[in-house]
């Protein structure tokens, strides 16, 4: 059990302290004529990670922001990155990295919170324990950081056009039926039980195939597949994992396989936006494809797919979708 649940707490400065792993000693200019950059180009890198302004004489900054900016000035004296790139890495980093954090400290917390600690002292007991975990989180994240980035590489070396971003690709969606009624019905624990879980049951069934969660937005997944039979296994197990739970809802999948355009770690094009339309009149607990899919997968043995609709979609115009079912 953590300080907070026995009745000793951690201060609020020891806290940070903890986490940034020093204290904070230099105010803005400061830490900018140590590092040797420009005040406007920090003021850019400080943005792009998500931060707000600070005023010129207050010292938030420590020794490691210093040895952070000084790396930056010595990629672009040597021509490696240029201050458009790095606000682009830093924006990324930024993003990703909040939205991490985040969620680690909720799960902290709420496993304190099961624990029985009461809720009053949760999110203190969870903080405490995430900075007695700092260590061992930052090495699982520069762990995890490396495996993700060998993964992309290999992608982008096997996959891409040399002279576009453009790749061919399988796009998923997978979309709870009834959110807006569930999120009405239930209590708001049981709510983001329901949503967390099915993130976590559709990304293990992508990544055990072999593909990829683009992002998470509510009640949608999106993910991609290279070939279109990964994609139609992936969204058929979809499908029938969340039909086999009984406290999860169905879900509608669209698929559809064409060009894609990468652009910043998301997917954007008419294949992206004709596989989310799929979702919209299809019906609850069924996997529609799109007609390039359809074709694509005319003789693969595990799959038989029949016209389902023809209809005009908006963004998208006349589309024909077809219901996708393993064969036998």
């Amino acid at each position: 059990m953590t300080s907070s649940a026995s009745g000793t707490s951690a201060t609020p400065a020891n806290l940070e302290t903890a986490f940034l792993g020093e204290e904070r000693r230099y105010a803005r200019e400061e830490v900018c004529r140590l590092a040797g950059i420009e005040l406007s180009e920090a003021r850019r890198l400080w943005r792009a990670m998500g931060f707000a302004d600070v005023g010129d004489d207050v010292p938030v900054f420590t020794d490691a922001d210093v040895t952070a900016l000084r790396l930056v000035s010595s990629l672009r004296r040597r021509g490696m990155l240029d201050l458009e790139t790095t606000v682009h890495l830093t924006r990324a980093l930024g993003r990703m990295t909040g939205r991490l954090v985040e969620w680690q400290l909720q799960t902290l917390v709420e496993r304190v919170a099961a624990d029985g600690v009461a809720p009053e002292l949760a999110f203190r007991a969870g903080v405490e324990q995430a900075a007695t975990l700092t260590p061992e989180l930052e090495q699982l994240l520069v762990y995890v950081w490396r495996r993700k980035l060998a993964a992309a590489a290999n992608r982008t070396l096997w996959d891409a056009d040399e002279d576009t971003e453009l790749d061919q690709a399988t796009v998923g969606f997978a979309d709870l039926v009834g959110y807006t009624r569930l999120a009405r019905r239930l209590p708001e624990s049981e709510f983001a039980a329901v949503v967390e879980t099915f993130e976590a049951r559709t990304s293990d069934i992508v990544a055990a195939a072999g593909g990829r969660v683009v992002k998470t937005v509510g009640d949608e997944v999106l993910f991609l597949a290279g070939p279109p039979a990964v994609g139609a296994d992936i969204g058929l197990q979809i499908s029938a994992a969340m039909r086999a739970d009984p406290i999860l809802p169905d879900v509608r999948v669209g698929l559809a396989t064409g060009n894609v355009l990468h652009r910043l770690g998301d997917v954007f094009g008419t294949t992206v936006n004709l596989a989310s339309r799929l979702t919209t009149y299809g019906r609850r607990g069924r996997v529609y494809v799109d007609s390039a899919m359809a074709a694509a997968l005319d003789g693969e043995p595990g799959y038989r797919v029949r016209r389902a609709w023809m209809r005009p979609l908006p963004g998208v115009g006349l589309v024909e979708a077809w219901l996708l079912r393993r064969r036998g």
